[in-house]
């Protein structure tokens, strides 16, 4: 047995189940006639325990981090635009301050190992781990000392958030070069070969993709890893950002928060904390299907039911805040619409 941190994640409890559903099918409308936000509405109010579930003080937060395998040129962006992309969510310029500022969302900034230092910020927490990880093709990205810690972070963040008032989290993240750690995670825990989890990125054309393949492809024969030691294998492969959002995952799973699931490396994130803790797919719900080409696999692996299918593929926890006035809506509809009998409404005869 490796030992990894603990994380004491309670599987939801089915006792209102029937209950929930009943709620759901009682209002005006046909049976399973809201499809997907019906299935949502369920989620939450299972996570919530509730037949009245409530979304307060949503957040969104963002983990930025570097990342040593860009040297080996799986990107066609320079390692220096997670810092200029910190800095720009800083000044409120980038996509995803535009939809969380429209859905009234926090936005927290978190560099968990960006390669330069920045100014306090309000919207900055600073929580580097070191200045990007090393080239996991010559050495571990980081060692498992870092790991931990990173998770450890990453779940002190997510409670913090949670006990100021939160009760529904976003996650995203920035790191160039972070889809290379993304998918090698997935080829490792998935397993499946590295050409079914690879994608385009940030732009590769068709022989970029076969050769950041390739790159994984090497870097899981030098690593060696097994999938049973979810530590060892984020530690070799992972990147800083992706252990503290899976961290933070865990950490708000355990506080029975309702989690948003972004896209690809959201998703490997998750897979990861999935590996810790089964339980915490319990608290998720998958905002979309990226664009990402290896993110359907992720998703079918995982089990998950996007909402969204819009050929995004931008991170930055952008597909959590496009879905969430659907996750307000599914909450609404639950808590507002009348039933058959208080609307006087007659039911199906059949």
């Amino acid at each position: 047995m490796h030992p990894h941190p603990a994380f004491n994640i309670a599987s939801v409890s089915n006792d209102i189940r029937t209950a929930l559903q009943a709620k759901i099918d009682s209002k005006t409308k046909p049976l399973g006639a809201l499809g997907q936000l019906e299935r949502a509405a369920l989620r939450i109010g299972l996570v919530q325990q509730t037949l009245s579930p409530a979304l307060n003080r949503p957040a969104v937060l963002v983990f930025a981090g570097d990342h040593g395998i860009v040297a080996e040129g799986v990107s066609p962006y320079p390692q220096a635009v997670t810092y200029q992309m910190v800095l720009n969510f800083l000044a409120g310029g980038a996509a995803i301050n535009v939809f969380a500022r429209q859905h009234g969302m926090a936005l927290r900034v978190v560099d968990a190992g960006v390669n330069g230092d920045f100014d306090p910020h309000p919207s900055l927490v600073g929580a580097k781990i070191g200045k990007g990880t090393r080239s996991f093709l010559s050495a571990p990205a980081m060692s498992r000392e870092q790991c931990q810690q990173a998770l450890e972070k990453g779940a002190a963040l997510a409670k913090a958030e949670i006990a100021a008032g939160s009760n529904v989290l976003g996650f995203g993240e920035m790191g160039i070069g972070n889809t290379t750690s993304a998918a090698a995670l997935m080829s490792i825990f998935c397993g499946l070969p590295p050409e079914q989890c690879v994608g385009r990125g940030t732009g590769l054309d068709d022989a970029g993709v076969q050769k950041k393949a390739a790159i994984v492809q090497q870097a899981l024969a030098l690593h060696g890893l097994d999938p049973s030691d979810p530590v060892g294998v984020l530690a070799a492969v992972g990147g800083f950002e992706i252990a503290m959002m899976a961290g933070a995952m865990l950490g708000a799973a355990e506080s029975k928060a309702l989690l948003l699931i972004d896209g690809f490396i959201a998703s490997a994130a998750l897979l990861t904390a999935s590996r810790l803790a089964p339980e915490i797919l319990d608290y998720c719900i998958f905002t979309h299907c990226s664009g990402e080409a290896g993110h359907t696999r992720l998703l079918n692996a995982l089990g998950a039911e996007p909402l969204l299918d819009l050929g995004m593929r931008l991170g930055e926890g952008t597909g959590t805040a496009i879905a969430y006035p659907l996750v307000q809506s599914s909450v609404n509809f639950l808590n507002e619409m009348a039933s058959f009998e208080s609307a006087g409404v007659s039911e199906r005869e059949d």
